[in-house]
């Protein structure tokens, strides 16, 4: 790990001295006259400095800008360029431009105080555009700007997420992308503890007020990991860039249970910018499931087998307390007005308590046979801390630049289940009592990352970019099942289910891409190489021939793998009209090759229960799945209305299925015990295509609405069974936003999730809404919302499950309808001003910004 460290260091210190070498030797040249230009803008009206305030020249013979600045904490400004004669422009957001054609500078020019007036008509567009979400085109991406969501207050970064085109998220907190759950997720552009190392529920846990806008990434550039068969969500959080102290204070109550309270703080100066988010929050999310399940008859080596019990159902309702605190602090520190370093610490704790409670009634020829009531009560704690530290250096103000990344983050989970089962129903005479078991589970996490970005405009239209990236994550899960010896009442540890399984996977990934605009047609080309080094060693009470027998196949107890591979993209795109302030129309080409790897838990072969006769088991023998996918879309704005849509395909080898079987074992009451586990099929095909539209007639009515239609086609066998399917199933939302007499805001958001169906389950269609009104008070400095999730409690989901075994149908909802309170407050936070000016940040995004 030090290697890498001290490894990428060396290259970054190398690499930016050689960069930073002038390019020109004729410029620098002391033939050449330079001059000087300077000035102080102010605001017209109050006479305040305009900090970051954008002072251009342009050359007036070639009609094209030649160099610029920004304003200080003073608003004053000084240019050294070239003599000659310029046109000279003074910016900032939300004025009027202050503009001088045709000066001939021969000598030092200072243009005193420039005083900007407001453009009313602007300010007014720029805070209506920061009302509702907006959507960008870019050559690998959309992204969604979040306006002001009701429906989210006092919510969390999953529910966010759910009112995005594309992207769903199901009752129980998982994260698909055009109905494909393989979705890589991104916290400002990188893996991140803050994303609970790629357990999404995570996301459930942040507030959604911490999200500036999310990037929906379904053709990725070779700058990102290729990891992730159905693409990229970017979650981009906020910063806030203005000047002083400012921040917000946002208080939620809610039922059932939700108490909350998050903060974000700002500090900014000319040489630095001190940021901070805090927040705690307690919430009781009740869930609840039903089961009905048929047990069949079958063969084995021609003897007829019957079940023990011919139907059990089981009701289970489940009470959780959740205590959670999130903390991040960071600092950017500038250099110089060109090279930045920025350290941020994110810090996350949260406690767990559930109580389960199921009820299970077993039958024989209509009649009970026998009823259970089993107990478990859970406790868990877990915390996530995660430090980053980016450097960036800009050569010019085109984009030549270089940037480099490192993080380190771990995370720890111990949680503890007692579980206890007694009959209240029986035939039996004198019935063997269950064993009580005590589940003992630790998980400690670690990653870190290092990255080199570097970026070399080639003239005016085109970019090549490079890089190095190397991720780094190791996960050891302790699982110890201890049961009850009925004979004298103490416990020994179940050697076959107990184990300690250590898991490694590290990607080393060099990657470049080139992009140019010629005209209206614009392309961008790259290529990675990645190595997957997916590596773990299981520590078990058993021999190898033991764990045969208790598995069913051979386990191996210690692997290495590595797979090379090469990952090419191309993204195109082509404007059939120019942008302009009302209009605009795009058609955008996609192709790249992506990778789905296995995570530990997916192959851990030790089976977790969610029951006596329920288990989840890993597959050790699972390879990572590789696929390819086009992406056709299309794009047309008008001034009130934007028009999104696409067609894709994807063809996947390997992939990954769960499919259910009978294991063979039965519990010591007799019931078989059935497992789901994941194995590679030989090809997944989908296709598809989506829809969006965002209308905004006026000021008070707003409407987003997206939809989303696929069908897949899975083909493969395990254990004998075919399990190929094919199925077509969508999705739909749509959201309207109306403001009210007295400026009271309302917002609808329904959303319905198709009918599904897999080899093995049908899945019902999902169909919910949410409910939201809020108001401006204290002079517009703070916002109080309502709104209720989930109108109706139909956020619910409903399968039937059929095999040769058994046919089950279920029914679970994991949270219940949901009403919020929240209060925003704003403090020193101006509706009038804007932040940092874009103009030092041209062309050094990670967008290829050609398609204007």
């Amino acid at each position: 790990m030090h290697q890498h460290f001290y490894g990428i260091l060396l290259l970054l210190f190398s690499f930016g001295n050689v960069c930073a070498q002038p390019s020109n030797p004729v410029t620098s040249s002391s033939n050449v006259k330079k001059v000087s230009i300077s000035g102080i803008v102010l605001d017209k009206e109050t006479q305040q400095p305009l900090e970051y305030a954008t002072v251009s020249i342009y050359s007036h013979k070639k009609e094209k800008i030649v160099d610029g600045t920004i304003t200080d904490i003073n608003g004053a400004f000084e240019l050294i360029t070239t003599a000659g004669v310029y046109d000279i422009k003074v910016e900032y957001i939300s004025y009027k431009p202050y503009i001088l054609l045709n000066q001939n500078i021969e000598s030092d020019l200072s243009l005193g105080s420039v005083a900007l007036e407001l453009n009313i008509a602007a300010l007014d567009a720029v805070e209506v555009i920061a009302e509702r979400t907006t959507v960008e085109i870019k050559l690998d991406k959309k992204i969604y700007n979040i306006g002001k969501d009701l429906t989210t207050a006092g919510g969390t970064v999953s529910d966010a997420l759910n009112n995005v085109p594309s992207v769903s998220v199901d009752i129980e907190g998982a994260i698909s992308l055009r109905g494909n759950e393989n979705v890589r997720i991104l916290i400002n552009g990188k893996p991140s503890a803050m994303a609970g190392f790629g357990d999404t529920r995570v996301l459930s846990q942040l507030p959604a007020e911490a999200i500036e806008r999310v990037e929906v990434i379904t053709s990725p550039s070779a700058r990102y990991d290729a990891e992730g068969t159905a693409g990229i969500l970017n979650i981009i959080l906020r910063q806030k860039e203005t000047l002083g102290f400012n921040g917000s204070l946002n208080l939620t109550v809610g039922n059932p249970d939700n108490a909350g309270i998050a903060t974000s703080l700002n500090y900014r100066t000319d040489k630095f910018n001190l940021f901070s988010n805090l927040g705690y929050r307690y919430f009781d999310a009740p869930r609840n499931s039903f089961s009905d399940a048929r047990y069949f008859d079958i063969n084995d080596n021609g003897t007829l087998i019957s079940p023990e019990f011919e139907r059990i159902r089981e009701d289970q309702k489940v009470t959780r307390l959740n205590r959670n605190y999130n903390a991040s602090l960071g600092l950017e520190y500038f250099l110089s007005k060109k090279t930045s370093i920025t350290g941020n610490f994110f810090y996350r704790y949260g406690e767990d308590a559930d109580e389960i409670r199921n009820n299970s009634e077993r039958f024989n020829n209509g009649s009970i046979e026998e009823r259970t009531l089993r107990k478990e009560k859970q406790d868990e704690a877990g915390n996530n801390y995660q430090f980053a530290l980016n450097y960036i250096t800009k050569f010019n103000e085109v984009g030549h630049q270089l940037t480099a990344d490192i993080q380190f983050g771990e995370g720890a989970e111990d949680k503890s289940t007692f579980i206890n089962e007694d009959y209240t129903v029986t035939s039996q005479n004198s019935p063997e009592p269950f064993q009580q078991e005590l589940v003992a589970e630790t998980e400690d996490e670690k990653e870190s990352l290092f990255q080199i970005d570097y970026v070399l405009p080639i003239g005016e239209d085109a970019r090549f970019e490079a890089g190095y990236r190397g991720d780094f994550e190791n996960d050891v899960t302790d699982y110890v099942l201890e049961q009850e010896d009925l004979n004298d009442g103490s416990f020994f540890i179940n050697d076959t289910i107990s184990n300690r399984f250590d898991y490694s996977e590290n990607v080393n990934a060099l990657y470049s891409q080139y992009g140019t605009k010629i005209g209206k047609f614009s392309f961008l080309l790259g290529l990675r190489l990645e190595n997957t080094q997916l590596k773990g060693k299981i520590d078990s009470r058993l021999t190898e021939s033991e764990l045969i027998e208790a598995f069913g196949f051979p386990i191996d107890t210690e692997f290495d793998n590595n797979y090379l591979g090469l990952f090419p993209t191309l993204n195109l795109i082509y404007n059939l009209a120019e942008s302009d302030a009302g209009s605009e129309e795009s058609v955008t080409l996609g192709y790249n090759r992506r990778i789905n790897r296995p995570r530990g838990w997916y192959i851990n072969p030790f089976p977790t229960r969610s029951s006596r006769t329920t288990v989840f088991q890993g597959n050790p023998n699972l390879n990572p799945a590789f696929s390819s996918a086009f992406d056709i879309g299309y794009l047309k704005r008008w001034e009130k209305l934007t028009l999104s849509t696409s067609v894709y395909y994807q063809y996947e080898t390997d992939s990954f299925e769960r499919i259910q079987e009978n294991t063979g074992q039965q519990t010591t009451d007799g019931i078989d015990i059935i497992r789901t586990i994941p194995v590679n099929l030989s090809t997944n095909e989908r296709s598809g295509g989506e829809l969006g539209i965002l209308y905004n007639p006026n000021d008070w009515l707003r409407l987003n609405s997206s939809f989303n239609i696929f069908q897949f086609k899975t083909e493969g066998e395990f254990n004998g069974v075919d399990y190929g399917a094919s199925n077509t199933s969508w999705f739909a939302r749509l959201s309207s936003k109306i403001t009210l007499p007295s400026d009271i805001d309302w917002q609808t958001n329904a959303y319905y999730n198709g009918v599904y169906e897999n080899a093995q389950t049908r899945r019902e269609g999902i169909f919910s809404m949410d409910l939201a009104v809020s108001k401006e008070i204290f002079k517009d400095d703070a916002t109080l919302s309502l709104n209720i999730r989930d109108v109706f409690n139909s956020r619910k989901r409903k399968s039937l499950t059929n095999t040769e075994f058994f046919e089950r149908y279920s029914e679970s909802q994991w949270r219940q309808r949901q009403v919020n309170l929240s209060l925003l407050i704003r403090f020193n936070q101006q509706k009038k001003r804007n932040g940092r000016s874009n103009y030092n940040n041209g062309g050094g995004n990670d967008d290829m910004d050609f398609e204007g």
